[in-house]
């Protein structure tokens, strides 16, 4: 019997001898082979390090009012490893916050991770509904949402920014490292129940500069308004506006319609309304571009505005025959009438046998089209030049086509003829807070005694006489030129789609805005002088006695 006591008491022994010496090898094992994964694992489960987002810097306009701030939201997310009760906590959140419990529950669920999001920047009220819920493993952190307060008012100007506050489009994109700031850090404590017991700032977050732009949003908001009632008097498929200080390039209005809430910016990208067609879209100018082939005549003193040709209804250039809008005998214009009827055959008789090709490309180039404009906007087009020139290239591009241009490349011309013939770099952005105003590009592209000529032949435009009747404004001299051109496609032009324009100069005697107003596929009518001059007056009218700017002509 006691030899048994003995034999049990001595295999007892060795199980514990052999327990000790497993948990013995055991915690070494572990203090050396496992030490520095064990310690980085305590680390993060005790210590992590939380990214501070800066704030973004609003977007004014030229006054001051905001077009685009930074508004208080609350971000919700959860530590699955302390939610003990996932799907009740789904059903509760998804309840509160109006999400779906069938696809928060996984998330909840998931304990092989410590972070996860429920909702991104959700209504700072709706949050705190949820923390009185007092749910284990919930927590909230605030987060700035990007929030448009002129809702339509220059949405496809300002752009987007995302939901990391980063710019996608637009001014935002344009400007998003000015408007981004820096983001900060702090490291967060917690103890073995994963509560928060200490937090240490290792690096403020510097928010983001302020930018003030040059669009009144007065301005542009009563250019949107009119933009959709000639939307909608023509059935247009769309419509551009702008207005430009001729003496400092500054864009006071850039406005597209149809428009959409740049709030609900993810939406209008879906139905391709976020383009900002005045400078990432071309078109074929028609006459408005006859402006470039007359100054190129005066400038190299092969004609004046007194200069007369014979011009029969139409002329035939290599393939081409090319005729006027309207039939008529032939007659004796001047050069001034040619301007003011817009005679296709005056003009391309002027290019054909003065200008001639060479001079002609050089005139288009000293004008700027076939190159940016260097406005502060992303996506940018330079235009299309032909690719060649054929026979009949010359009697095209003269009158404005084969030849496709920007709404700003066209605006920023008539501002440097409205400005004595010297050409400013157009722009949105009219400083950054803290940062030194850029300089801006300039070159005269005409001398002043031919500007002076210029302008004097455009005023006849926008007479009994011209083309744009519809364009004048009671008590205001107004300069200005129509075009309406047939749209091109695939195989030649599309028929019956046209794009009709005026661009206005306005008080000619001194100039104080340049309004462009382009409308693509009028139906109804189709030229330049019955479906954009009126908006032009509208846009043009409004501004004057906005500005407070005197008439310079007695009233009939």
């Amino acid at each position: 019997m006691t030899r048994v006591v003995n034999s049990r008491l001595r295999l007892l022994l060795l199980l514990i001898v052999l327990v000790f010496a497993g948990l013995f090898a055991r915690a070494a094992w572990i203090q050396t082979v496992r030490a520095s994964s064990l310690a980085a694992r305590a680390q993060a489960q005790t210590k992590a390090t939380v990214v501070l987002p800066a704030g973004r810097g609003t977007i004014f306009d030229r006054l001051g009012t905001p077009l685009a701030l930074g508004e208080q939201a609350t971000t919700v997310v959860a530590d699955p490893m302390q939610i003990r009760r996932p799907r009740h906590v789904a059903t509760v959140a998804a309840q509160v916050l109006g999400l779906d419990a069938s696809k928060l529950y996984p998330l909840l669920a998931d304990r092989s991770r410590g972070f996860v999001y429920v909702e991104r920047k959700a209504p700072p009220d709706v949050a705190s509904a949820l923390a009185r819920k007092k749910l284990t493993g919930i927590e909230f952190y605030p987060e700035e949402r990007r929030v448009y307060p002129q809702k339509t008012v220059a949405a496809p100007v300002l752009g987007f920014a995302g939901i990391d506050n980063n710019g996608l489009a637009g001014v935002e994109l344009e400007l998003d490292k000015q408007l981004s700031g820096t983001p900060g850090r702090e490291t967060v404590v917690r103890d073995a129940l994963g509560s928060v017991i200490d937090t240490t700032n290792e690096r403020p977050a510097r928010n983001g500069h302020d930018v003030f732009l040059t669009l009144d949003h007065t301005i542009q908001a009563q250019a949107e308004q009119v933009l959709r009632q000639t939307v909608h008097r023509w059935h247009a498929k769309d419509a551009t506006a702008l207005v430009l200080d001729p003496r400092t390039g500054a864009v006071l209005a850039m406005a597209m319609e149809p428009g959409y809430d740049a709030n609900a910016f993810p939406s209008a990208l879906g139905k391709g309304l976020q383009a900002n067609h005045a400078v990432t879209d071309v078109f074929e100018p028609g006459s408005v571009f006859k402006v470039v082939t007359i100054a190129g005549a005066l400038s190299e003193h092969l004609v004046t505005p007194r200069t007369a040709f014979t011009l029969p209804y139409s002329i035939r250039v290599a393939d081409r025959v090319i005729h006027d809008a309207e039939f008529r005998p032939t007659e004796r214009l001047t050069v001034t009438q040619i301007l003011q009827h817009s005679s296709n055959v005056g003009a391309v008789t002027i290019a054909t046998k003065l200008l001639g090709e060479r001079r002609l490309k050089q005139w288009i180039d000293r004008f700027g089209f076939g190159r940016l404009t260097g406005i502060d906007f992303p996506g940018e087009s330079a235009g299309l030049l032909p690719s060649y020139w054929s026979g009949s290239t010359i009697g095209n591009v003269p009158i404005g086509q084969g030849i496709s241009v920007t709404a700003i490349q066209l605006a920023s011309v008539y501002a440097a003829l409205a400005n004595g013939g010297m050409w400013i770099e157009p722009h949105l952005v009219d400083h950054v807070l803290g940062e030194r105003p850029p300089l801006r590009k300039h070159r005269r592209i005409v001398s002043v005694p031919v500007d002076h000529e210029l302008m004097a032949m455009l005023r006849g435009v926008v007479s009994d006489r011209g083309t744009a009747a519809e364009a004048a404004i009671p008590g205001y001299s107004v300069a200005g030129k129509t075009g309406t051109a047939q749209k091109p496609g695939a195989h030649g032009y599309l028929p019956g789609k046209y794009v009709a324009t005026f661009v206005g100069i306005v008080p000619a005697r001194n100039p104080r805005l340049v309004v462009l107003v382009s409308v693509d596929e009028p139906k109804g009518q189709i030229y330049g002088g019955l479906v954009a001059a009126p908006a032009f007056e509208q846009i043009a009218s409004f501004d004057l006695q906005y500005l407070e700017v005197p008439p310079d002509q007695k009233l009939p």
